[in-house]
């Protein structure tokens, strides 16, 4: 009987990601269907910006919020792509509390509150998250989500 592959580990171990820093959060539609939009790359690489769906705008709509919601957390950039949201979140930890929000549990909440707006789930299992280190890597992760929508059909979530 062949086994069963092991599943790799998503965050990385003994860290508390409640803690001050910044995160690059990536969350992926189910099965990658383009749900929340679509991209007219015709308009010239200056102009791309994603045209939502109704998903997409709840979607939208929600991660504004966010910094609502938490009073530690800021969403520096993001963008609702087709089938896939990139969000640069900043956690500033004003002293530990048992409740303080995790990237999981900020990311389980959005996605349970666009959940029950629409009724069913569109979301793939898990996010991919990448904890920011330096100012250069920010800069990087924050042009690369400024310039994402003009480079979708370059994207590794771009399907024919």
């Amino acid at each position: 009987m062949k086994e069963l592959p092991v599943r790799k580990k998503n965050r990385l171990k003994n860290y508390d990601y409640s803690q001050t820093g910044c995160y690059f959060i990536t969350i992926c539609t189910k099965d990658a269907h383009e749900l929340l939009g679509e991209i007219d790359v015709s308009v010239g690489a200056n102009c791309v910006r994603p045209r939502l769906s109704e998903y997409g705008s709840l979607v939208e709509n929600e991660i504004s919020s966010l910094s609502n919601r938490y009073d530690s957390i800021e969403i520096t950039n993001h963008v609702v792509m087709p089938n896939h949201i990139h969000i640069l979140l900043v956690i500033e930890n004003r002293g530990r509390t048992q409740f303080a929000p995790t990237v999981s549990r900020i990311v389980k909440q959005f996605k349970g509150a666009i959940t029950k707006q629409i009724g069913f789930s569109i979301w793939q299992k898990s996010f991919h998250d990448h904890i920011i280190r330096n100012k250069s890597e920010y800069c990087r992760i924050w042009h690369y989500i400024d310039q994402n929508p003009a480079k979708w059909m370059e994207d590794c979530y771009y399907i024919l």
